[in-house]
């Protein structure tokens, strides 16, 4: 078997779901994608709910990094349903 960054986010993902978000938010940092769009992402949507200010900081990142206007957008849906008072 071959390593796949998008297949170790994809395995940090169910672990959110079988063991809570901070022990995904664990195993996510282990694989230090830090140039990856879809990291910051996933830490994003980890971090909601435990750390709305660390959420914000990675889908903000995520912005930063995908070229995807459509995914610019969703992306933004998920800072303002965090951040209501503030439209980004």
């Amino acid at each position: 078997m071959e390593y796949s960054p998008i297949t170790a986010l994809n395995r940090t993902f169910a672990v959110s779901k079988v063991f809570g978000n901070e022990k995904a938010i664990i195993e996510a940092e282990k694989l230090n994608l830090k140039g990856n769009e879809y990291y910051h992402g996933l830490l994003g949507y980890l971090y909601t709910e435990i750390n709305n200010e660390l959420a914000i900081t990675h889908y903000e990142e995520a912005i930063r990094l995908t070229k995807s206007e459509a995914e610019q957008q969703t992306l933004l849906k998920h800072i303002n349903i965090l951040h209501p008072s503030e439209k980004f």
